[in-house]
């Protein structure tokens, strides 16, 4: 029989609910005031795609240390829902702990000899205080969440400050919220105490960070990156990207003297329009972009080959959720890679930005509104349902007020009056980036012909073939330049010379961090790499090269970054191992643990014992 598991500042709480029930506010409320309390945690939230009754969890890692990935593993389940019982008792820890609602026995078979049972009267007590059913059901979640606060020596005051501010200009509910928590409290030191073994102390750990969500984060990017014009089709886990936006416009891009709006937010009739309303934005001038998901990319396609083909700048957000197909509407993959890198038909080739978390979405929003100009192509900007929708502990948001947005090369009426040549496909530079002018820029001079069909270098129409390769050859040695401008890879090497390296990129990075940190306290060291954009740069190549073998970790079935670098990089494909997580849920330090060490055993036989 294990012992009761015993920590401070260091476990894996997990609420299992019902979607509808009203858990999440007072989810959330129990995370937060861990952070209050100067705690790092990464919380997840688990809910299903329809509106209410069917499963949802949240969990809750709580690392003094600060690791910010899903460690793996449960400690204390909050089992509140009958229907996955079986499932979330399984879930936990040996010696870990279950606390449930006790109104109803349940039979020994429905427990666990391994770890403590907290069984309290949820619903007794909620049909003893109040009538109303809604009430019941709303403040029984308030009322467990004081009982856990004071089981682990949450301050309640803490908790209070918490409601405060949840409710601040509805004060006639802070009497109510106040009573459930003490009732939870109040049951829980005079029946529960000492049965947990799970603490939460007072520390510094977490500092000036925030905690945000990465939709939010990127909304924000787009408004300080100066985008005006957003037009989207309704999808999960991308929505709230663009009612986000349409928030923070609602405060910074309203002019103060005549009320009107400095922003443009178009809900289209569907993705294919909604792509198009961008194009024509960014065709006019505008920086404008679009959020969506895989199948919504897969509807944009057409219009991804005209804005390449036409050079035409254009924003996407692709907030990347289980596939094939409908598949996993509410869960995280990285599962759109090669579909967004070589998007419409025929020879097309795109920029790719890959944020770790919400600070780093912030700032490739903006840089995405950069590059897209700069380039004239569309830029998109890979993040997933685990940053977009899930609050993230992070560096606060930083804008340098020194800075200009890059327009890239746009032709003047004066330049124009000077005589100078425009052709609209013409690289006058040698970097492959043709001048482009604005509608209206001159009366007579500077004006030409958008098309999607082949033209030439004064976009004149042409069938020719000499003439269609020479666009094609500039439009590769375009790509080229990108290599130059996107955000290069972050390279960690091993405190000891390594032979093998891992790579990684986007929501992968905090989980990975703290599987190197284990690897080496095992004896076993690799060097890392994070991808941060595509094209890759040289040095992601000679990444690769200088190692015997490179194991590479993604969430999708089927190594689509590695087939990428293969594509692209032409690297022996030998070289490259692809470690696959694709079940929808966030990656686990655990799992890169076990996958990289048992791989490491294999092909050193003497690092046996370390893996194990």
């Amino acid at each position: 029989m294990p012992k009761p598991i015993e920590a401070t500042n260091d476990f894996v709480v997990k609420f299992a609910n019902v979607n509808g029930s009203g858990s999440a506010s007072a989810n959330e409320l129990f995370a937060r005031s861990i952070l209050r309390m100067g705690v790092p945690i990464a919380s997840r939230n688990i809910f299903p795609s329809n509106i209410q009754g069917l499963p949802t969890w949240y969990e809750v890692r709580v690392s003094g240390e600060g690791w910010l990935g899903r460690r793996g593993g449960v400690d204390i389940m909050v089992a509140m829902n009958p229907q996955t019982w079986d499932k979330d008792v399984a879930s936990i820890e040996p010696g870990g702990y279950l606390f449930y609602d006790c109104s109803k026995p349940l039979p020994p078979s429905k427990f666990r000899d391994d770890i403590t049972v907290i069984g309290m009267p949820l619903t007794e007590i909620c049909n003893r205080t109040y009538t109303d059913p809604r009430q019941r059901q709303l403040f029984k979640n308030i009322i467990y969440v004081g009982a856990l606060t004071a089981l682990m020596g949450i301050s309640a005051e803490v908790v209070e400050s918490l409601i405060r501010e949840q409710f601040k200009g509805k004060e006639r509910l802070l009497e109510p919220n106040f009573k459930a928590l003490h009732i939870g409290r109040d049951y829980a030191l005079e029946h529960l105490d000492g049965l947990c073994r799970l603490k939460v102390a007072q520390s510094d750990m977490v500092g000036e960070r925030i905690f945000i969500e990465g939709n939010d984060a990127a909304a924000l990017g787009c408004v300080f990156g100066g985008a005006s014009v957003a037009a989207w089709y309704p999808i999960t886990p991308s929505t709230s990207v663009a009612e986000a936006f349409n928030a923070h416009c609602r405060t910074w891009r309203v002019d103060p003297e005549t009320g009107e709006n400095r922003f443009a937010i178009v809900q289209a009739e569907d993705e294919l329009a909604a792509i198009g309303v961008v194009i024509g934005a960014g065709w006019n001038g505008a920086r404008a972009f679009t959020a969506t998901s895989g199948p919504g990319i897969s509807l944009m396609q057409e219009f991804f080959g005209l804005a390449y083909f036409a050079e035409i700048p254009a924003v996407v957000f692709d907030i990347q959720r289980g596939g094939p197909s409908t598949g996993m509407p509410t869960r995280t993959q990285q599962s759109d890679i090669l579909l967004c890198a070589y998007a419409s038909h025929g020879d097309t080739k795109h920029v790719l930005l890959l944020p770790e978390d919400p600070r780093e979405v912030f700032e490739f929003a903006a840089a995405a509104l950069d590059l897209a100009e700069r380039l004239q192509t569309p830029v998109f900007v890979m993040s997933d349902l685990d940053i977009g929708m899930n609050q993230w502990l992070c560096e606060p948001l930083a804008w340098d007020e020194a800075r200009r947005y890059d327009r890239g090369k746009i032709m003047t009426a004066d330049m124009l009056e000077s005589g100078m040549d425009f052709g609209r496909y013409l690289d006058v530079d040698g970097d492959a980036i043709p001048y482009r002018t604005l509608p209206g820029t001159h009366p007579t001079r500077g004006a030409y012909f958008t098309r999607g069909t082949s033209r030439d270098r004064y976009a004149k129409y042409s069938e020719d073939g000499a003439v269609y390769v020479d666009n094609m050859q500039r439009l590769l040695r375009k790509f080229e330049t990108a290599k130059g401008l996107v955000p290069r890879p972050v390279i960690r090497n091993a405190t000891r010379p390594a032979r093998f390296g891992v790579i990684h990129y986007g929501s992968t990075a905090p989980a990975m961090a703290e599987a190197l940190h284990a690897l080496e306290k095992r004896g076993l060291h690799v060097d890392s790499m994070r991808l941060r954009a595509f094209p890759f740069h040289d040095e992601a190549i000679e990444f690769i090269n200088a190692h015997e073998q490179v194991f590479i970790v993604e969430q999708n079935r089927d190594g689509q970054m590695r087939t990428l670098l293969i594509n692209e990089g032409a690297v022996d494909p030998v070289r490259i191992v692809s470690i696959p997580h694709y079940d929808g849920a966030p990656i686990t330090a655990r799992f890169i643990i076990a996958e990289i060490a048992a791989r490491l055993a294999q092909l050193e036989p003497r690092l046996e014992g370390a893996a194990e």
